[in-house]
């Protein structure tokens, strides 16, 4: 008997051995990739600059210089807003997938971002709003309510079981946001229909420093909330009854976590339009290198749905110069096939 315990305990140590090496090794090639998308989204582009002028541009900034002026004003708060959006989008969908344990929530697919979207360009349209610190505000609004009308709708905050349920509340509540949002934009002034053209593809060309520093905030927020849930996230995936047998209180992680998505999501949607897929597929890449643990998750979810939307803008920069291809639909051009696949694994056919 004593053997067979021997045996059970080195067993489980070396399955903790395996994962925190996956967890490190994994860590480590995710930073030293998004490392290299930041130098290459600071050298790429209509202009291709040279790394050792690109960091010559960061370490002696000379404002005579047009290749300086591209790096320091253009590409830096690109970058930063690109990084940004993508840590909250994924950190987002983790957050989505525990409370929902649906495999197939993410900020995109649930309403949230088009509830986003659909108030910021009412507030562009209706009020003349033209700055994110002004409709930011508006993102946080329709985001919120998008967000409670598909969990009335799915019942998923009574059980949190019937993930198709939840799937096709989401999916309906989009289209009909997406059409409110189009007949808006139809009839909007041409001025405004090109500010919105752009960011309604979900693209992060032209976002300056102070949309970079109302995103960090925003953010910085979020995050902190997320970790401090992580606990109680990881209680919720087992079920109500087990959660509530832990001592967790439901409907107040409740309450927290759809305000960190509706702060994580609006911002997000605020700053780079409604980029969806990005909350999907980050979280399910950081169970693979992690496991369960939502303290690991989010972390993970932040750091791959950062590399997935920076990357995307690159890769939009550069594969049909001078012109770009928006983010998202670079990522939606990934998001797609990898939702059949995740829709597939699951087998999610209980209505």
């Amino acid at each position: 008997m004593s053997d067979c315990s021997e045996k059970v305990a080195q067993c489980r140590m070396i399955n903790r051995s395996q994962w925190h090496r996956r967890r490190f090794y994994g860590l480590i090639s995710g930073i030293l990739l998004l490392v290299i998308l930041v130098l290459a989204s600071l050298a790429l582009g209509s202009r291709t600059i040279a790394l050792r002028e690109t960091f010559n541009a960061l370490q002696n900034y000379n404002p005579q210089n047009d290749l300086h002026l591209i790096v320091r004003e253009l590409r830096i708060p690109r970058t930063i807003v690109a990084v940004l959006a993508g840590l909250a989008l994924g950190v987002a969908g983790a957050i989505m997938q525990a409370i929902t344990r649906n495999p197939l929530a993410e900020p995109g697919l649930l309403g949230v971002n088009a509830g986003a979207a659909a108030a910021v360009v009412s507030g562009m349209v209706l009020f003349g709003l033209t700055s994110m610190q002004h409709y930011v505000w508006f993102a946080f609004i329709g985001a919120g309510l998008a967000g409670v009308i598909v969990f009335f709708l799915g019942q998923a905050h009574l059980s949190g079981t019937n993930p198709v349920r939840l799937v096709l509340a989401g999916a309906g509540l989009s289209i009909v946001l997406a059409s409110v949002t189009g007949i808006i934009i139809v009839n909007s002034p041409l001025t405004v229909l090109d500010q919105v053209r752009h960011w309604s593809a979900g693209s992060v060309e032209g976002r300056g420093y102070d949309v970079a520093v109302i995103l960090a905030v925003a953010v910085f927020i979020g995050l902190i909330t997320a970790i401090i849930l992580a606990g109680n996230l990881n209680a919720i995936t087992l079920g109500r009854d087990m959660g509530e047998a832990l001592g967790v209180n439901i409907r107040l992680t409740w309450i927290i976590a759809c305000s960190a998505v509706m702060l994580l999501a609006g911002a997000a949607t605020a700053a780079a339009g409604p980029v969806g897929f990005a909350g999907l597929v980050a979280p399910h890449i950081a169970r693979m290198m992690t496991g369960p643990n939502y303290r690991w998750i989010l972390p993970y979810s932040a750091l791959f749905s950062a590399i997935l939307l920076l990357g995307a803008d690159v890769v939009g920069r550069i594969i049909a110069p001078p012109s770009e291809i928006a983010a998202g639909i670079i990522i939606t051009l990934i998001g797609g096939p990898f939702f059949i696949f995740v829709a597939r694994k699951y087998r999610l056919n209980k209505l």
